[in-house]
């Protein structure tokens, strides 16, 4: 463009120098024109003899001309260098979004935890929280378009009135669409994992609600058992006198049976007889099960009203362990007396199984479920460690519970407190059983 102003400009000096010489100037004068290179003074150079000695108004306008081409040229120039400042820009800006998205890919949940590095800024300023991170998303993404459109304003209103270079332009819109897609997936993908996030936050606080519920249920029922005493089975329950209200009573039933074994440490020295330290009614039949030493018999085991007499002599007034076996297979029964079975029998209520849902009584004999004690009945002193399983437990299972040196609680009624209430007056108190029956001894 410089080159064909200076032809231009050239022309128009040799018009000049013909109409000199049409004037009366010698033939033999005329003008010269030599190219200017860029950077150079554009002004024609003037011979130092011409008589002309100043430039013409039509030299001094094609002077202003170039020069104003060539500051437009420069601000061009300036234009160019800025519009590649911007795309690099923009190119950093989508490597840091396509660097976002692979450190999305890779930051899944591994083994049910999640990694550390999900929140990573990858826009340089991004918080880690997702609501927040899109948001800053969206306002990064508007940014870019407010710039794009303020550069094409700017190009626009160039004094020039050259036009934004249409593969600048189109270079830019790609660009920024690849920007947007990537953005919009980012977008996406926060928000399926905020959604998992939240479910597996809903699911680990409902476990954890059930874990404080069950550990809480079990710290009030060891409350409960454990009450004042050292243990839920370290425990005894005093009947001191012979009537007919003093009693306890085992919350728990028993289930149909077809053998059953019953042990439990007493200790009385009641007479005539230590009364009914034990029995078990049912509807229909209130002598289901009954252990009684009544006047001056011998102790007497009643299953289903039957009777066998017991070879057991605990009115001493000491510590005792004594233990009932019974198998509805021929009646056969067993008595033990401190781990030492003492006598056997059988045709005890033979093939009778032992009814469920009844009523267990510590200290009286029923006449009706659960009630109408006689005070001549009564069980007088202190009785521990009641158990019953729903089977015959082995003779050295007995004889370890007999000396301390083995702890079996029953599988179908077991001796803690939180399963024995008293009532008329009768107490319960701390014991330690082996501990006292060695002071006794």
């Amino acid at each position: 463009m410089i080159a064909l102003f200076t032809a231009l400009l050239c022309a128009r000096a040799l018009a000049a120098g013909n109409l000199a010489v049409a004037d009366g100037q010698p033939q033999g004068e005329r003008f010269v024109c030599t190219a200017v290179p860029a950077g150079a003074d554009l002004s024609c150079p003037v011979d130092t003899d011409n008589r002309v000695q100043s430039a013409s108004p039509q030299e001094d306008e094609f002077r202003s001309t170039i020069v104003q081409l060539r500051e437009t040229v420069l601000q061009q120039r300036g234009t160019i260098a800025s519009q590649q400042g911007t795309i690099k820009e923009l190119n950093s800006k989508l490597s840091r979004c396509e660097a976002a998205a692979q450190d999305a890919r890779d930051s899944k949940w591994r083994g049910g935890a999640r990694r550390k590095d999900f929140g990573k800024n990858t826009m340089g300023d991004l918080p880690r929280d997702p609501v927040e991170t899109i948001e800053q998303l969206g306002k990064t993404m508007q940014g870019l378009k407010d710039r794009l459109e303020n550069l094409e304003q700017q190009l626009h209103a160039n004094a020039s009135g050259a036009p934004f270079p249409n593969e600048l332009r189109d270079l830019l819109k790609r660009r920024l669409g690849d920007l947007e897609s990537q953005l919009l997936r980012r977008v996406a993908e926060l928000e399926e994992e905020k959604t998992q996030l939240y479910n597996e936050t809903i699911a680990h606080r409902q476990h954890t609600e059930n874990t404080l519920n069950s550990l809480l249920e079990r710290i009030t029922e060891l409350e409960r058992s454990n009450s004042a005493f050292k243990s839920p089975e370290d425990f005894k329950v005093s009947l001191p006198l012979r009537t007919n209200y003093l009693y306890g009573r085992i919350k728990k039933s028993l289930p149909e049976m077809y053998a059953f074994t019953m042990c439990m440490w007493l200790k009385s020295s009641a007479s005539p007889g230590i009364g009914t330290p034990f029995s078990y009614g049912v509807p229909g039949q209130a002598n289901e099960i009954v252990l009684i030493e009544w006047g001056n018999n011998p102790i007497e085991l009643l299953v289903n009203d039957k009777v066998a007499q017991l070879p057991l002599s605990v009115g001493d007034g000491r510590w005792h362990h004594i233990c009932i076996t019974w198998t509805t297979r021929d009646g056969f029964w067993e008595a033990y007396q401190d781990g030492e079975r003492l006598g056997t029998g059988e045709n005890l209520a033979p093939w009778h199984p032992i009814k469920p849902g009844g009523v267990i009584i510590l200290g009286q004999e029923q006449d009706i479920v659960g009630g109408r004690f006689d005070a001549t009945q009564a069980f007088v002193g202190e009785l521990s460690h009641f158990n019953m399983w729903d089977r015959v437990l082995r003779p050295t299972d007995i004889s370890g519970m007999a000396n301390c040196s083995a702890y079996m609680p029953g599988n179908v009624v077991p001796w803690i407190d939180a399963n024995v209430e008293v009532f008329g007056g009768a107490t319960k108190a701390a014991l330690e059983i082996c501990e006292d029956r060695l002071f006794d001894s």
